[in-house]
């Protein structure tokens, strides 16, 4: 069972980016730019390295490799993504890796990239990379190419050793419960459970009861045994059932208008533990959109550019509109939500401008509302 923290440490401190192994500072999967960039390294390690694992490792400075963490990205449906676009698509995985001393929305990403036999290459065109456009990395530089790479086992006894030495053992996932509970949630309600004999769930919140039912906020859950946070969210409500075999997450988010909100199901998240030391996880969307009248929504939707309008040209805002800032994210969700099309764009187009107001529950509040909907554009269809 290899502990991801450890995994991510080796890989800064002995190599540099190479033919199986990318940093970045951040990625950007709200453009077309930004998912062409993340699928284009995809498609390089992955013809690259054939024969083992290869990594991306998100939230690292690339000059300095001073990790500075990026947000939670809790979307499993990436792989979705990359079978879009690419012939041959390897099998991925992304996996949000605590730090010591990262803020609590913080994390280090790292994507895991499954060898795999046939060589990948765009299927389609996106951003300014062309359909039958195969790449492959040298060093680290990735380059695209129109000659026929050849199968290469290059690296496979330096990545065997790397995962090697970054394999868990008792003392780590002690040290990990210990400080979970103590120091980084000594504020919260925390506890842990331990799923046969070898896996160790510790999840942290804000516990409250309705209808003798317990739901958490502000919650942090993390699958301890490999340094991997399972879920996050500064906002949204969550539900936990556990028996002994599996760990069962229902997230819940807060929608409505006119301070009129209702409690609405987002997705659950299994986890199912087996005798021989493997877990399955499985994700399920379980929200339905609440639809609102048309012609009211019409007016606050007019209201909400306005103010995004204002927003552009630096006008004063009045305290009433201020507030309406925190809503804004929000509701601009609703209207996409109830058809109003460029309702996403708009909100996309804003976000330098939310990112920029003093009170940062507006862009939080705009980073949960992306992070939804990136959820739900995967579970419907591929893109």
């Amino acid at each position: 069972m290899i502990n991801k923290r450890l995994l991510i440490k080796n890989l800064l401190a002995h190599h540099d980016e190479n033919s199986f192994y990318d940093k970045k500072r951040q990625l950007n999967l709200h453009t077309k730019e930004g998912k062409a960039k993340f699928l284009k390294h995809i498609c390089a390690l992955s013809n690259s390295n054939p024969s083992n694992n290869s990594y991306i490792v998100v939230g690292v400075e690339d000059e300095t490799n001073e990790i500075v963490g990026d947000d939670f990205f809790d979307d499993s449906r990436i792989q979705n993504l990359v079978n879009a676009f690419l012939e041959n698509p390897p099998k991925i995985q992304y996996e949000n890796v605590p730090f010591p001393k990262l803020p609590k929305d913080k994390v280090v990403g790292l994507v895991t990239i499954k060898p795999k036999s046939k060589t990948s290459y765009f299927k389609k065109g996106i951003h300014t990379i062309e359909a039958n456009t195969y790449f492959v990395r040298k060093g680290s530089n990735t380059s695209p190419t129109t000659e026929k790479i050849p199968y290469s086992k290059q690296n496979v006894e330096t990545v065997i050793s790397i995962e090697s030495s970054s394999r868990n053992n008792i003392e780590h996932t002690l040290e990990s419960v210990i400080d979970f509970i103590n120091n980084r949630h000594k504020d919260l309600v925390s506890q842990y459970k331990v799923f046969k004999e070898l896996f160790v769930v510790c999840w942290a919140g804000n516990k409250k009861k309705i209808r003798d039912r317990e739901y958490y906020s502000r919650v942090d859950i993390e699958l301890v045994t490999e340094q991997v946070k399972l879920f996050y969210s500064a906002l949204d409500e969550v539900s936990i059932d556990y028996d002994e075999n599996s760990f069962v997450i229902t997230e819940y988010i807060s929608l409505g208008l006119n301070d009129k909100t209702s409690y609405y199901p987002f997705e659950r998240v299994s986890l199912t533990f087996f005798d021989n030391g493997y877990y399955k996880m499985k994700s399920e969307i379980l929200f339905e959109p609440p639809q609102y009248n048309r012609k009211m929504l019409h007016h606050i939707y007019n209201s909400n550019l306005s103010l995004l309008g204002k927003l552009q040209k630096g006008l004063l805002l009045q305290p009433s509109e201020i507030n309406d800032l925190e809503n804004l994210p929000q509701i601009m969700m609703i209207c996409y939500l109830n058809g109003f099309e460029d309702a996403k764009q708009k909100l996309i187009d804003a976000k330098p401008l939310l990112k920029s107001i003093d009170n940062p529950f507006v862009f939080i509040s705009f980073k949960e509302v992306m992070r939804i909907l990136r959820k739900m554009k995967y579970n419907t269809r591929n893109e």
